[in-house]
């Protein structure tokens, strides 16, 4: 919703028409996509600086943010519960219910950072359990000891504000903040991977010191921004966390952590059995997922403005404009990721070649399968786009059980099953993965808009 019309009470909301749904969405995804985008820079960055040290330093360093990156995001998936408890209480006219919920978030996430530190300081014996190399395992032990000390101020800054911030109107100070924040890490990451500019030589550890010290700032200058506006302070004013509104957010949030955790999985279980493949296959399914990473971020952003937007109306007691608001989100999602497919299926050797030398005999190989899995992507990204949307339109409606178990059945029953079969059975290699990948996240996709539409459709009274 736009920062004009989610500020705005009404003690009756009508319903807008679908142009204002298609319009509103548009502008509060928008930031949201940026901001995602600009996260992935980060990402980036820090692999291409870490590239320049050592092909050590990259395998330590990537393998370390995987992890503090997969800890991260599934215990950001309780925050996800912030949006649409705020949403829901902003559309009911309760404002007064915002700051309980925002000071409650805020101790939800000091809570859930303690199990990440945890983990995080485990990494070396975990990856030795699992026989991983020893060198290996020490460096990626000594990266996440640094990291780790992110883990609050990601929850805080990318959880907890990401979520609350939309829910106000305030989707703009994450698009900033995420901006400015790619330009600081990669110059701090520089500096003190190399020792430039009078900064310690700090090597593989410097590109985890500069990203916890990114993280910490982009917390804190977002809760700053927040707190000095005063259009905004009447949501942030000092309340007591409360144990009913914990227990509210955690319930809600609880399967969504579960949700992002079944798809992760099944994501990793399809690189690793394409490792078995051999280097160059894992090469082209890495060029092929980071391709559709990149474009998977918008219909992600439309996921959590459909949240908010489901939210409010469901909250103001509009459920047509609740299914509304949903379908249009559907929509819109469905357009773009048709158009980024149809790109995929006409150019999938120029998307390719932005990774590797197209003429050089040696990735033969790995550009015919990536290029092949490009035109996989073509249906799996309109499929994958649904399936995300159609879960925070349920998240609108604080449906998030059945959601869970649904994509747990879509991704191991069917995608799982299916991808192993046509990979290693019926002789498809990679692409079998992949159409197994396909046939998972449709399934989910089809759950999930049918559920939605079950639970928005119009009960006629009697």
């Amino acid at each position: 919703m736009s920062e004009s019309t989610i500020t705005r009470a009404a003690a009756t909301p009508a319903p807008p028409p679908l142009s204002r749904h298609a319009a509103d969405t548009a502008r509060l995804a928008a930031p949201l996509a940026i901001a995602q985008l600009s996260q992935m820079a980060m990402g980036v960055t820090d692999t291409i600086l870490l590239g320049s040290l050592s092909a050590d330093a990259l395998a330590a360093g990537g393998l370390g943010a995987g992890i503090f990156f997969v800890i991260v995001t599934l215990l950001q998936g309780v925050l996800s519960s912030v949006s649409v408890t705020v949403a829901n209480a902003r559309g009911a006219q309760a404002d007064h219910r915002v700051p309980h919920i925002y000071w409650t978030g805020l101790a939800l996430s000091v809570l859930l950072a303690i199990p990440a530190f945890v983990l995080l300081s485990f990494a070396q014996p975990i990856l030795l359990a699992f026989g991983e190399p020893a060198a290996l395992a020490h460096d990626v032990g000594a990266y996440t000891g640094v990291l780790r000390f992110a883990s609050l101020g990601s929850l805080i800054g990318v959880g907890m504000m990401r979520s609350f911030l939309p829910a106000i109107g305030a989707a703009k100070r994450l698009l900033w903040v995420s901006l400015v924040g790619v330009v600081f890490n990669g110059v701090l990451n520089y500096g003190l991977i190399h020792g430039a500019w009078g900064l310690p030589r700090l090597g593989l550890l410097g590109s985890a010191t500069a990203t916890t010290v990114t993280v910490w700032l982009s917390a804190i200058a977002l809760v700053a921004l927040l707190h000095g506006r005063q259009r905004f302070k009447h949501f942030v004013v000092a309340k007591r966390p409360t144990m009913p509104v914990m227990s509210e957010l955690f319930s809600i949030g609880w399967p969504v952590a579960i949700t992002y955790g079944v798809e992760s999985m099944l994501f990793l279980c399809t690189g690793l059995f394409i490792g078995l493949m051999g280097e160059k296959p894992l090469a082209a399914h890495q060029i092929a997922l980071s391709v559709s990473s990149v474009t998977f971020m918008v219909p992600l952003a439309i996921a959590q403005a459909a949240n908010v937007r489901v939210g409010y109306w469901m909250g103001a007691g509009n459920r047509v404009a609740a299914r509304h608001a949903g379908f249009v989100a559907l929509g819109l999602g469905v357009a773009y990721m048709s158009m980024s497919g149809l790109l995929f299926t006409v150019a999938p050797h120029a998307i390719v070649g932005l990774y590797l030398k197209l003429d050089d005999p040696a990735n033969a190989q790995t550009v015919s399968i990536a290029t092949s899995l490009l035109r996989v992507a073509a249906l799996f990204q309109i499929v994958d786009g649904m399936q995300t949307i159609g879960s925070g339109c349920l998240r609108g409606l604080k449906d998030t059980r059945v959601p869970m178990l649904a994509a747990a059945f879509g991704y191991w029953a069917i995608g799982f099953p299916t991808g192993y079969l046509l990979a290693f059975h019926a002789g498809f290699g990679p692409r079998g993965l992949w159409w197994g990948l396909a046939a998972g996240l449709a399934s989910v996709a089809v759950l999930m808009t049918l559920r939605f539409e079950r639970r928005t459709r119009h009960r006629p009274s009697t």
